[in-house]
C-alpha cells in the first residue's frame, strides 16, 4: 500500500509574527520557517504505516517554492522513502493544492492519503475535504486514531460531542489532529540518508492545474493591542466599571 503525505513550509511556529509596513502581508524576509506543525503528524503516523508493514512506500508532497525542498528533506529525514516538489512562486490557496494532489494522486494511485487538518498560517482547514471531493473518495477529518483493516481504515474523530468512529473503504483522505500521534526528531544519520533520497520536480503547468487565484487578501493587521489593567479599591468600584466601561452587567 502507498501512502501519499502533503506537507506545508509555513513560518515557524516560535517565531512571532511581524505585519509588512503597508500591510499587504505578513513578513517572511529572514524568518525562521518549519514544517507545519500538523504536516509533521500526518508524516509520523505515515512512518508508523511503514514501521508496522501496512505500508510499503511512503511519498511527501510540497507545493510552493524551490525552499520547500528542505521541508520536503525534513519528512524524508523522518522516514519518507521519496519526495514531490510542485515548485510554484504563487501564492498558493486551498483549492489550487487540492488540484495540484489530484493529478499527482492520478498518476502515482496512492491507497491513503494523509494530510494535516489545517496549516497554522491561514488555519483554513479545507484542503483535504476539498481533495476528498475532487476524488470522490471517503474522508476522516481531525483524525485523533487509524486503523488499518484489510481495504478498510477506522478513523476516530474528534467532534465537539467528544469522539466518533467512522469506518471507509479505501481508497480515502485523512487529516490528522493534535493527538493523533507524537511526531519524532530526525536522527543525524536519518539527515544525512534523507540527502541522497529523490525529489522529483514537477509544475503545475505540467500537471495542467490553473493557479489562478480564487481569494483576495485585501489587508491583514495585527490584533488590538490589549490595555492595561486597573486596580480597583473595592467590589463597590469593581461593580460599576463592569457595568459603565466593559459592559458586561447591567
Amino acid at each position: 500500500m502507498k501512502v501519499l503525505v502533503a506537507i506545508k513550509r509555513v513560518i515557524d511556529y516560535n517565531v512571532k509574527i511581524r505585519i509588512k509596513p503597508d500591510e499587504s502581508d505578513v513578513e517572511t524576509l529572514n524568518v525562521k520557517m518549519s514544517m507545519n506543525p500538523f504536516d509533521e503528524i500526518a508524516i509520523e503516523e505515515g512512518v508508523r504505516l511503514l514501521e508496522a508493514s501496512s505500508a510499503t512506500e511512503l511519498v511527501a508532497v510540497s507545493i510552493g517554492p524551490k525552499q520547500n525542498q528542505e521541508t520536503i528533506r525534513t519528512a524524508l529525514a523522518m522516514g519518507a522513502d521519496r519526495g514531490i516538489l510542485v515548485e510554484t512562486e504563487q501564492n498558493v490557496e486551498p483549492l489550487n493544492v487540492a488540484k495540484c494532489l489530484k493529478a499527482i494522486i492520478e498518476k502515482e494511485e496512492p491507497t491513503l492519503v494523509i494530510l494535516g487538518k489545517q496549516a497554522i498560517d491561514d488555519d483554513s482547514s479545507q484542503t483535504g475535504q476539498m481533495l476528498a471531493a475532487l476524488l470522490g473518495w471517503p474522508q476522516g477529518t481531525f483524525a485523533s486514531q487509524i486503523k488499518l483493516d484489510n481495504n478498510m481504515v477506522d478513523v476516530v474523530r474528534e467532534v465537539d460531542g467528544g469522539l466518533e468512529t467512522v469506518s471507509l473503504q479505501l481508497p480515502a483522505v485523512i487529516t490528522t489532529d493534535l493527538r493523533l500521534n507524537e511526531p519524532r526528531y530526525a536522527s543525524l544519520p536519518n539527515i544525512m540518508k534523507a540527502k541522497k533520497k529523490t525529489i522529483e520536480g514537477t509544475t503545475p503547468e505540467k500537471l495542467g492545474v490553473d493557479m489562478t487565484s480564487h481569494l483576495k487578501l485585501l489587508k491583514v493587521t495585527p490584533p488590538p493591542t490589549r490595555g492595561a489593567g486597573t486596580i480597583v479599591s473595592d467590589v463597590k468600584e469593581l461593580i460599576e466599571k463592569l457595568r459603565s466601561e466593559a459592559k458586561v452587567i447591567k
